[in-house]
């Protein structure tokens, strides 16, 4: 074992973990006030759920065993992951492997939460996020990063854009179409209650994603700091994009608009951090805002489809555009298969396969979706009754209220 890489990775799986409690502050800054309870404990409630159901089962369904679809029992509660030795070839332990991984399992359940924030209950929520990890979450882990079908095509994916963005935002948006759309929806404006909750959120979010992309080079090495160094020029550029088009087109700038743009920079970039070059990561920020810009003001509302907090739009949309330009722009020097490269180096199996590899995870997110919410909807109802919608969520699901001095109610 390597004890930088030691002492790297656990660093990382620290700064995963605390991008959890950072995206409840972003979607509960983003939501109403009467909704924010319930917002911020549907993104903590999947450290409970996640963790517990990877250390029983999840593990051993997303990295044992050489199924095309999906792992084996063989690890089913850490048994024979071993915390002194690898079996997968790499610097660190097995049981740190298992723990960082864990950690995207937590935070790929709770972005989906976003599409359907102030209007689904509570408790079908859970039972969804149990059901949605084990059809959607570590089917795509296993085929992605275990060698699975996916991988086996020649697909690529450095740190999720598909495993984690791709699928949270496509089941998120499903989810929201099935349930409906808010009260007052596209007839009353809904403004973020508290945009300090908001960038407060997005800086955790940025500095955890270090982590995230830079740490899935699982050893502290020149792989690890390219990550970093494409990570971090890809949120700057995007965030500096949507600031221009926010310029050009309302004539003012948000710093809501700022937020959401660095998000969107860093989701596209998470597929790629490894494999592209700083100049690419550059384009691949300036790009990613205006097509996440159109998705949220522009085909939301054309559509007429209720994603609450975005969650299609930024993480669905800018996880499609990331594996996208993963294809284009995978370096010779830096990709897996040196004759699997981006399209503008002369080869277009890649970009082929990754088309390939979205739209499976599109289809598989989709279908799976919606078999679980019909499968919940046979004994309970997942969407909160219209009084209750009215009264907010923190109130009517939780008994708690952000803000004890607020005596009136939103729309």
């Amino acid at each position: 074992m390597n004890t930088g890489s030691l002492a790297f990775i656990f660093i990382c799986t620290g700064l995963v973990f605390f991008m959890v409690p950072g995206l409840a502050f972003f979607y509960g800054g983003l939501g109403r006030r009467k909704n924010v309870i319930n917002t911020m404990m549907m993104c903590v409630v999947p450290i409970a759920i996640g963790t517990l159901l990877w250390f029983a089962v999840g593990y051993s369904l997303s990295f044992g065993g050489d199924g095309d679809f999906i792992g084996n029992f063989s690890h089913l509660f850490f048994n024979k992951v071993s915390e002194t030795t690898s079996s997968r070839g790499l610097d660190i332990p097995d049981a740190l492997f298992a723990m960082f991984q864990m950690m995207f399992s937590i935070i790929a359940v709770a972005i989906l939460t976003g599409a359907v924030a102030g209007r689904m209950r509570f408790l079908p929520m859970v039972i969804f996020m149990v059901f949605w990890l084990l059809l959607v979450y570590y089917p795509f882990a296993h085929m992605v990063w275990d060698e699975g079908f996916l991988a086996q095509l020649g697909t690529i994916d450095f740190a999720g854009g598909d495993v984690v963005h791709i699928t949270s935002g496509v089941s998120g948006l499903v989810l929201a179409l099935m349930l409906g759309k808010r009260r007052n929806y596209q007839r009353l404006e809904y403004r973020p209650h508290n945009v300090p909750f908001v960038l407060l959120g997005a800086g955790i979010l940025w500095l955890g994603w270090f982590g995230f992309n830079a740490g899935s080079a699982l050893s502290a090495n020149s792989q690890a700091v390219h990550a970093l160094l494409t990570t971090h020029l890809s949120a700057a550029a995007a965030m500096f994009s949507w600031i221009v088009i926010e310029a050009c087109l309302t004539k003012k700038v948000s710093l809501v608009g700022a937020s959401t743009g660095l998000i969107a920079g860093l989701v596209a970039i998470t597929p790629a951090a490894g494999f592209v070059s700083t100049w690419s990561s550059i384009v691949i920020g300036f790009a990613v805002s205006p097509i996440c810009y159109a998705a949220i003001s522009v085909l939301k509302h054309r559509l007429g489809y209720d994603d609450a907090l975005d969650a299609f739009g930024c993480h669905g949309v800018g996880g499609i555009f990331g594996g996208l330009v993963t294809g284009i722009f995978t370096l010779p020097s830096l990709a897996l298969d040196k004759e699997n490269v981006g399209i503008i180096y002369g080869n277009g199996h890649l970009l082929w396969v990754t088309i390939i590899a979205i739209l499976v995870t599109v289809l598989w997110s989709a279908i799976a979706t919606f078999v679980i919410v019909k499968g919940i909807q046979i004994f309970m109802p997942i969407r909160v009754t219209e009084r209750a919608e009215a009264i907010g969520l923190d109130d009517s699901e939780h008994g708690e209220t952000a803000y004890p001095t607020f005596m009136g109610l939103d729309s």
